[in-house]
C-alpha cells in the first residue's frame, strides 16, 4: 500500500526556474496540453459511463433484464461513483494527476469489457459498480489540475470550457454507441467504449503534468499576479486540516443539495431518455440517440456561455447565472414533455434543456464549490459536492426504474409505457434545485 501511495503521490517542489521568458513559455505550453487532455479525455471517458442507458431497450426486449433490474444495476454505478468522488476528491489534492487520471480510465475500460459478458443481475451490478468507482477518478483530478494551472479570475471561463466535456461525452455516447448497438448488438455498446477508454488513458499519461511547483514553476496566481485571496495559502502539512474545514462552510451543504437535485434530472434524461423517445414518441434507437445528441451539442454552448457570462457579466458571481440557466432548463423540459408532440418542438426543447442543464452542472457540480473553498483543496470540495450529486443520481435511477415499470401495461402481448409519474419526479427535482441554488445569492468567493 505504501508503494501504491508513493506511485500516485504528487512530486516534491523543485528549485524555481530562472528566466521569466522560459517560465512563460512552459506555462503556456503545459496549460494548453493539460486543458486539451482533461477536456477531450474526460469527454471520451463518458462513453465508458453512459453505455447502460443505450442498451436498456435491447436488454429489456431480449428478456435479459427488466426496467427495475436495470434501475438496480444503474444505481450501483452512481452509489460507487458518489463514494469514490468523495474519497478520490480528497486523495486528488495529494496526487500526481498524470498517474491518477490514466489509472482510473484504464480500469474503467476493463470494467466495460466485463459488462459485455455479464447477463446476470449480480455480475452486472458488481462490474457496473466497480466502473463507477474507477470513473470517479476523473472529475476531481481534472478540477485539481485546472485549479493548479488556472487562477480564479480566469477559472470560470476555463471551467466552462472543461465542462463541455460533459456534453462531448454524452453526444459521442448517443451517436457512436447507439450506432454500434444497432449494427453489432448490445455487447458492442460496451466493447467500443472500452477500446476508446484505453486510448484516452494513454493520452492522459502523455499530456497531463503534475503541479507547476514540481516542474520548477511558480504557483499560477503568482505567475499571473492574480490575488483574490482573503487568506494565506495553506502549508503542505495543513492540507488535510484545510480539507476538513470546508465541512464548516454552510454554503457547501446547500450547494450539495442543489447539485444532488439537478443531477436527478440530468441523469434521468441520460439514462431513460432513449427509452422514452423510443417507446412514447416512436423514434428508432438511432433517431433517439441523434435527438438526445442535440441537447449535448447545445450543452457545449451552455457550458462555455455560462463560464464567460458569470466571469464577464457578473464579475465571477455564479448565483445570477444559476437562476438564468435554471429557467432555461425548465422551459426546455416543459417543451419536451408537455408541448405538442412534433419533432421541431422536441428539438427546440432539447436545445434549451441542453444549454440550461450543462450551465447548471458547470456551476453546481463543481465551479461554485471551487469558488467558495480554498483552492488547495479543490479536490475535496469536488468530492463533497460529488457524493451528494451522485447519490441523487443513484436514487433517481432506482425510483425512475420502479416508476417506469409500474407504468407498463401489456395489451395483446405488446408492452405500453406511461412515463407520467417519472416525468413529474424529474421536473420536481429541477424546481427543488432552483430553490436551493437561489438561496446562495450572497455567498462569498475565496481563493
Amino acid at each position: 500500500m505504501n508503494a501504491l501511495f508513493r506511485f500516485f503521490a504528487t512530486g516534491p517542489d523543485v528549485p524555481a526556474l530562472v528566466g521569466q521568458a522560459r517560465i512563460d513559455e512552459l506555462y503556456r505550453r503545459y496549460r494548453l496540453r493539460i486543458m486539451l487532455a482533461i477536456t477531450l479525455g474526460y469527454g471520451f471517458s463518458y462513453m465508458c459511463r453512459l453505455t447502460l442507458g443505450m442498451v436498456k431497450k435491447p436488454l429489456i426486449d431480449a428478456g435479459v433484464f427488466s426496467p427495475a433490474e436495470l434501475g438496480v444495476i444503474g444505481s450501483a454505478l452512481f452509489y460507487t461513483y458518489a463514494l469514490g468522488k468523495l474519497t478520490n476528491g480528497f486523495l486528488a489534492d495529494h496526487a500526481n494527476m498524470k498517474r491518477f487520471l490514466a489509472a482510473g480510465l484504464l480500469l474503467s475500460a476493463l470494467c466495460n469489457v466485463a459488462m459485455g459478458f455479464s447477463t446476470t443481475v449480480f455480475l452486472a451490478t458488481v462490474f457496473w459498480g466497480l466502473n463507477g468507482w474507477f470513473q470517479s477518478f476523473g472529475a476531481p483530478a481534472g478540477v485539481v489540475a485546472m485549479t493548479q494551472w488556472y487562477s480564479i479570475s480566469e477559472r470560470g471561463r476555463y471551467y466552462g470550457i472543461w465542462s463541455t466535456a460533459h456534453s462531448l461525452g454524452e453526444g459521442l455516447t448517443f451517436i457512436v454507441v447507439t450506432a454500434l448497438i444497432a449494427a453489432f448488438g448490445w455487447q458492442y455498446g460496451y466493447f467500443g467504449p472500452a477500446l476508446i477508454g484505453l486510448a484516452v488513458a494513454f493520452t492522459y499519461w502523455w499530456l497531463v503534468e503534475d503541479r507547476p511547483q514540481t516542474l520548477g514553476l511558480p504557483a499560477v496566481a503568482d505567475w499571473r499576479n492574480d490575488r483574490w485571496a482573503s487568506e494565506a495559502r495553506p502549508a503542505a502539512e495543513s492540507v488535510f486540516r484545510t480539507q476538513l474545514s470546508i465541512l464548516k462552510i454552510p454554503a457547501i451543504w446547500v450547494l450539495s443539495l442543489a447539485s444532488a437535485s439537478i443531477y436527478v434530472t440530468r441523469y434521468a434524461i441520460n439514462s431513460w431518455g432513449v427509452l422514452y423517445l423510443q417507446e412514447v414518441r416512436g423514434y428508432s434507437l438511432t433517431a433517439a440517440g441523434t435527438i438526445l445528441m442535440l441537447s449535448t451539442v447545445a450543452g457545449i454552448v451552455g457550458a462555455v456561455s455560462y463560464g464567460f457570462a458569470s466571469d464577464k457579466l457578473f464579475n465571477a458571481r455564479r448565483p445570477p447565472c444559476n437562476l438564468l440557466f435554471a429557467i432555461i432548463e425548465l422551459i426546455g423540459l416543459a417543451l419536451i414533455f408537455y408541448a405538442p408532440h412534433s419533432t421541431p418542438v422536441l428539438v427546440l426543447g432539447m436545445i434549451l434543456f441542453g444549454i440550461g442543464m450543462t450551465g447548471l452542472v458547470t456551476s453546481l457540480g463543481g465551479l461554485f464549490a471551487t469558488d467558495i473553498c480554498p483552492k488547495r483543496v479543490a479536490g475535496a470540495a469536488m468530492g463533497v459536492i460529488g457524493v451528494f450529486s451522485y447519490i441523487g443520481a443513484a436514487i433517481q435511477e432506482k425510483i425512475s426504474g420502479r416508476l417506469i415499470e409500474d407504468g407498463i401495461t401489456m395489451v395483446n402481448g405488446v408492452r405500453h409505457y406511461d412515463f407520467s409519474a417519472a416525468i413529474h419526479f424529474w421536473i420536481g427535482a429541477s424546481l427543488v434545485s432552483l430553490v436551493f441554488a437561489t438561496s446562495l445569492w450572497r455567498t462569498r468567493l475565496r481563493d
